[in-house]
């Protein structure tokens, strides 16, 4: 199994990077699309990201054109929507496929986590990932979960709770 913290990224604006740059901090991966139902989730988003930050948290967009053509814009057309209509200063990734043969590394790996009730591929839209400090996969939420529900900002304040040993500093010699 590839570590989380090694799976390669390109972020919205083309720069490159890697899961790892959230290394010892709690994130929460949520495919997104700009023109869904569930795209008001925005904002809610944006508010548990303001709520958490300071704590810790990041939240990690992941734009995505393949559940009914909902995401159909370029990157910069995706971060301007975001950031005009919903304020969004979280990090967003260029577009990907979430499934599929052209799966990105980082959903391959997410979909791996064995949920009871949402077992294996991404369904739709505004799915949720909570990962750890460490790198693991806590908990997945289904779209309908919106960013305020109870029992995910709950396991959120549970997540940033957690030490974590990928934030542990190194002993002294």
């Amino acid at each position: 199994m590839t570590s989380l913290y090694d799976i390669p990224l390109t972020m919205n604006d083309g720069a490159t990077s890697s899961f790892g740059r959230f290394r010892g901090k709690a994130v929460l991966v949520v495919n997104v699309a700009s023109k869904c139902g569930f795209t008001s989730q925005y904002d809610g988003l944006q508010k548990l990201y303001e709520r958490f930050q300071d704590e810790g948290l990041e939240i990690l967009g992941v734009p995505c054109n393949q559940f009914a053509g909902q995401e159909p814009g370029e990157d910069a057309e995706i971060a301007e929507f975001c950031r005009l209509n919903f304020g969004v200063t979280f990090p967003l990734t260029a577009k990907a496929k979430v499934r599929g043969k052209e799966q990105h590394p980082l959903y391959h790996e997410l979909t791996r986590f064995k949920h009871p009730l949402l077992p294996g591929l991404i369904k739709w839209n505004f799915e949720k990932f909570l990962i750890s400090r460490d790198g693991e996969v806590l908990e997945r939420f289904g779209s309908r979960t919106e960013p305020d529900d109870a029992e995910l900002v709950a396991a959120v304040e549970a997540a940033l709770a957690a030490p974590g040993t990928a934030d542990a500093q190194p002993a002294a010699d």
